[in-house]
């Protein structure tokens, strides 16, 4: 079963100001890396705006990432929405959406990634790291629901096999190693669902 998106709060219009000021630095930067300060200038907000609309840095950093995952699942919907039949194209339109996603929206891989390689490995308070979690979760279960309605066998496994690859091209895509790293997922992932 897929996890769940949390429902998003309606944001004033300084709150837009300053979510957007912060998705763009934290992208950007990196999330240690800017300093309320620095977002508050960005988004022509003062630092107690920016407080009275989020209550902490970790909490924005939480709204960041949630509205981002917002926009990609939505973005997900629409190609999925091209292939509504069960099937081998339906699965793969998930490798179709990051491809069209990833130049305009994760020129420098995953958001989720990023954040979490920002986290401490001692960290086991806070925000980030479950909804970290909570994102990647869903593409696996994603993954291994669109396997399930096309009636392939072992979608635990194949779910996971194509979660592997998704990963390693978002990475890829941040680190430039090679060009089009989403489309070489792609047609692995259609030889690795057609055996």
């Amino acid at each position: 079963m897929t996890v769940n998106t949390p429902e998003l709060a309606p944001l004033t219009p300084g709150a837009r100001r300053v979510l957007d000021a912060a998705s763009v630095l934290f992208y950007e930067n990196g999330i240690h890396a800017v300093g309320v300060d620095t977002i508050a200038e960005a988004a022509g907000v003062t630092k107690k705006t920016l407080y009275d609309r989020f209550g902490s840095k970790e909490a924005l950093v939480l709204s960041y990432l949630q509205h981002r995952d917002a926009r990609w699942r939505a973005w997900v919907d629409e190609f999925l929405a091209r292939h509504p039949e069960p099937g081998i194209d339906r699965v793969l339109a998930i490798f179709d959406a990051a491809i069209g996603w990833s130049d305009d929206n994760s020129p420098k891989g995953c958001s989720a990634v990023n954040a979490r390689a920002e986290i401490p490995d001692h960290a086991t308070s806070g925000l980030v790291l479950p909804e970290v979690t909570r994102q990647k979760q869903w593409l696996l279960d994603r993954f291994a629901e669109l396997i399930t309605e096309a009636g392939l066998s072992d979608p635990g496994a194949r779910a996971r096999e194509l979660m592997l690859l998704y990963e390693g091209a978002i990475v890829t895509v941040g680190m430039r190693t090679f060009r089009e790293p989403f489309e070489t997922a792609r047609a692995i992932a259609r030889r690795l669902l057609a055996a």
